[in-house]
């Protein structure tokens, strides 16, 4: 399917009676990619479950291409064509690469696990390596391309270059950027890495204690060093 247009408005959500996320409302157009950034523990990992119906609602609501997709649950987002990618990756560890990735097919043909190894060539390499035997940087590939071959029309993104080593993130960032340009997926990247989700979005949200705190463009972002350094913990970038 297509890229589909996010519509978020006064979302409020969390566990139990804990509440995260408040009056949460932000908006991407088909294709778009946007960065969500914060410290830790500001609601950014929330967010994406929450988009993803992991979470509990408390009030607002969520819009798919203009359908209110707040009602459904998990598996009704996923086929309404939301897809995330988690920051615990939760790949099976047991199952070989390929086998991870016949479980992301749903119903398309298993010619289509090609497209990952097009994307991904080093799982293409490791095709009948159990998930356990690989990397940090090839479980997130792994964990990623399972979720593409689902087709999303919006993809969350979190944290996904959590750990890894620069030269792993650099081919992860190359592979989001050939997605994002493909405008078969509208993308939302949560990352500490302020650098990556500075170059890699059109737009920008700031998370404080679970409120947006600052919105606009990655540029206006990178100007702003008070912004950076009050929201972000950094006070300006070179």
């Amino acid at each position: 399917m297509p890229a589909a247009s996010l519509d978020v408005r006064g979302l409020s959500a969390g566990y139990g009676q804990t509440h995260v996320l408040e009056d949460v409302s932000f908006s991407v157009p088909a294709g778009g990619r946007l960065s969500i950034l914060g410290r830790n523990g500001m609601g950014k990992t929330t967010l994406m479950a929450t988009l993803m119906g992991l979470t509990r609602r408390y009030a607002g609501s969520i819009g798919v291409d203009g359908r209110d997709v707040t009602a459904l649950r998990t598996t009704g987002r996923a086929q309404g064509g939301i897809g995330l990618v988690p920051q615990t990756r939760e790949i099976f560890k047991g199952l070989t690469v390929e086998e991870n990735l016949f479980v992301g097919l749903k119903d398309r043909p298993r010619r289509a696990i090609d497209e990952a190894y097009a994307l991904f060539p080093r799982l293409g390499e490791r095709r009948r390596n159990l998930g356990s035997q690989l990397s940090g940087g090839e479980q997130q590939m792994l964990a990623t391309a399972r979720t593409i071959l689902g087709q999303p029309s919006i993809l969350l993104l979190d944290e996904p270059l959590e750990g890894l080593a620069p030269v792993i993130c650099d081919m992860l960032m190359a592979a989001f950027a050939q997605l994002a340009s493909s405008g078969a997926m509208t993308i939302l990247f949560v990352e500490q890495r302020l650098e990556s989700a500075l170059d890699f979005a059109e737009e920008v949200i700031i998370l404080e204690r679970g409120r947006i705190v600052w919105s606009g463009t990655s540029s206006a972002l990178r100007a702003d060093g008070d912004v950076l350094e009050r929201y972000v913990g950094v006070g300006g970038l070179h």
